[in-house]
């Protein structure tokens, strides 16, 4: 069973939302749409879900047709589960009656869930880590044990499509750090279809199988964590998902020329023709090697932070363009330090051949 987004617009008012979106999720498979504030991604999941209608365009879930322009299938009709940003919980009903209700009330729950319900109870309390707090009201659960009641009742009836909207981003960083590992957990062993909205570029790299990138209503690059990390289409997800900056110079072919250090020669088989149109090739902080020796991009350190294991230094070349480095702790240098940068893999070449060109 898979769920289908075919060529869908949004439109309040003067304001077009989504532009001809389309994307494919197959059966168990978890993916991220990740983006901005303002991008869509929102209202995509919420068409999905069932909160809005399409302005155009089709959504299918397990093959039906759910939504178009002409017909709107209501959330409750649909077989899908949802976890919402506020958690959403019910502030009167015990947890247990909380993960029940769908189970009772859903009109996709299947039979074999509905005459033995106290069996299917226990397996998801058990799987979420709740059964010792089954009596408890959400007033005395921790935010991420009420994250853990809303997730077990949006999987109790086993929806064809579990729905995520930003479901950490209320949560402290070591709690979120705690939940990304709880949902992965839990989408291995339910074999769940997820669909999960999140601006959260550790998020999405870190838990999906496909990464769907928005900007501006259109989707960007659709992926692997990898592909989107390693790979960019464009400069928007170049310097979003990878924190990328773009360094201006001249391609010949595969090989690519920064303005700033002529005589150095980087490889760019692998990099996307967009750049290569634009006179661009996207590096990340994690790419560059730091010296006061080699030949490369001039430029004066403005700040560093500590991180621990490594280090995050921000520099400025001569033109005013900010490169963001990260380095081993073994490699120490000074606010005001004037040093060179390489890419990583980067070839120099003698003058003759430079000016040859």
């Amino acid at each position: 069973m898979t769920t289908k987004v075919e060529n869908v617009r949004k439109v309040f008012g003067d304001f077009e939302a989504l532009k001809s979106v389309s994307v494919s999720i197959e059966e168990g498979e978890f993916i991220a749409i990740l983006g901005p504030s303002g991008c869509g991604k929102t209202t995509l999941l919420r068409l999905i879900a069932g909160f809005e209608e399409p302005t155009a365009g089709s959504i299918y879930i397990d093959n039906n047709l759910v939504g178009n322009e002409n017909h709107v299938k209501p959330p409750e009709l649909r077989n899908i589960g949802m976890v919402f940003q506020s958690f959403a919980l019910w502030p009167h009903m015990k947890i247990y009656d909380q993960v029940e209700f769908p189970i009772i009330h859903h009109s996709s729950t299947p039979d074999r869930i509905k005459s033995n319900r106290k069996k299917r109870m226990e397996t998801v309390l058990k799987l979420v880590g709740l059964s010792d707090l089954s009596e408890r009201r959400p007033n005395e659960l921790s935010g991420g044990q009420k994250q853990r009641v809303a997730l077990a009742r949006a999987i109790a009836h086993e929806p064809s499509l579990l729905l995520m909207d930003e479901p950490l981003s209320s949560l402290d960083a070591e709690l979120r750090e705690e939940m990304r590992k709880e949902i992965q957990i839990l989408h291995r062993k339910t074999k769940s279809t997820i669909l999960y909205v999140t601006h959260d570029q550790g998020e999405a790299l870190a838990m999906a199988d496909r990464m769907v990138i928005m900007k501006d209503g259109a989707i960007e690059q659709i992926g692997t964590p990898e592909d989107i990390y390693l790979r960019p289409n464009t400069s928007f997800v170049a310097s979003f998902v990878s924190k990328a900056i773009l360094i201006p110079g001249s391609w010949e072919g595969s090989v690519f020329y920064p303005d700033a250090a002529p005589d150095n020669e980087w490889d760019g088989k692998c990099i996307a023709s967009a750049f290569k149109e634009n006179g661009t090739y996207p590096v990340r902080p994690d790419e560059w090697i730091m010296s006061k020796k080699f030949s490369g991009i001039q430029v004066v350190i403005n700040n560093a932070l500590y991180q621990g294991r490594e280090i995050h230094y921000s520099a400025t070349d001569q033109t005013g363009l900010t490169v963001n480095m990260i380095t081993p702790i073994s490699e120490r240098y000074e606010i005001g330090d004037k040093v060179s940068i390489q890419k990583t893999g980067t070839k120099v070449v003698s003058v003759t051949s430079t000016t040859a060109r």
